[in-house]
């Protein structure tokens, strides 16, 4: 069975349970229905269609299980699909949340959802005064339930980032690790725009003028969009970060780089001495005074071991060894 729960709700308080059955459903004033269910089938989404009326478009898209952020209206009812997201290693999962919404009845589908609504509707059922504001809060709640767990999971991604960023200050990044980052910088660009569509689900929800959405409920709905647009502002931030690492990264290789090739440049031109003088004594050309000398041995090789030891303290004092 795939409903997780189906209750009336009557001045906030939660009433009786409600079964499914292929025939319309009367609610009474002050009262409204909730039903939650999590990867229904098409007869179940057959007998919620003949109870409250859905359109057979909604009811499509909402098995369907695949749908972007989006708010349709059919008549006097709403259709919202939310994206819910979670992190599987460091890999974002999507879910989906499709949301029915009528003058008395809320009907919330999940699709590959890691988080229940149960611990949300024990939380909204011990405010009465809130419930009672009828479906449009409940719509409010479930969106924001959902936004809310996009936070921890960004700030998650972005700690991984960091220890990445300390990592490129103190030694060079490894083929693994940046492969690493580059999965990760995936993951932030598809989420950007799963964030988009939502936060455009939200703002339709704050300005325009809906059905079953009473004027009381946007400044519900505008808290929602201000968390939306936070979530966007760290998402922006983390993408940064790791440009910045790239960035970063490939500047310290490049000093290092530059370093090891001056290193390289100055003990070359140190051996350059003694390699010329011995190159010339070793052309054995017979008309060499200096060969007859009885003290040229050790003269060159003082002259070589005084002229390298110039070029290395001249080295040394302009940082290039």
């Amino acid at each position: 069975m795939t409903i997780v729960a189906s209750y009336v709700y009557r001045d906030g308080k939660r009433a009786d349970a409600i079964p499914l059955a292929a025939e319309p459903f009367e609610a009474a004033d002050g009262e409204f229905v909730w039903i939650g269910l999590v990867d229904p089938t098409p007869d179940e989404m057959a007998d919620l269609q003949a109870m409250f009326g859905l359109h057979q478009l909604a009811v499509e898209d909402a098995l369907n299980g695949r749908q972007m952020p989006k708010v349709d209206i059919y008549g006097d009812q709403l259709f919202v699909v939310v994206k819910t997201a979670h992190l599987d290693g460091e890999k974002i999962a999507y879910g989906e949340t499709c949301i029915f919404v009528g003058k008395h009845h809320l009907i919330s589908v999940r699709h590959g959802s890691a988080r229940a609504h149960s611990e949300l509707r024990d939380q909204l059922e011990r405010s009465p005064k809130l419930l009672a504001h009828g479906p449009d809060y409940v719509l409010h709640a479930i969106i924001d339930f959902v936004v809310d767990g996009y936070l921890p999971m960004v700030e998650t991604l972005e700690d991984k980032v960091l220890e990445l960023e300390k990592h490129v200050l103190v030694s060079f990044l490894q083929p693994e690790q940046i492969r690493r980052i580059f999965r990760m910088r995936r993951q932030v660009i598809r989420f950007q725009r799963i964030l988009g569509p939502m936060g455009e689900v939200v703002g339709k929800l704050v300005h325009l003028e809906l059905p079953c959405v009473d004027d009381n409920a946007k400044p519900f709905f505008k808290d929602v969009h201000d968390h939306v647009r936070r979530v966007e502002s760290t998402v922006g931030g983390l993408r940064e970060i790791m440009t910045s690492v790239f960035e970063a990264s490939n500047l310290l290789e490049q000093q290092r780089q530059g370093t090891i090739t001056r290193q390289l440049a100055a003990w070359a031109a140190i051996l350059a001495v003694p390699t010329a003088i011995a190159g010339i004594y070793g052309m054995n050309f017979q008309n060499m005074p200096e060969l007859s000398s009885r003290y040229g041995y050790f003269v060159v090789l003082s002259v070589i071991v005084t002229l390298c030891a110039i070029l290395y303290v001249r080295f040394r004092k302009a940082g290039w060894l």
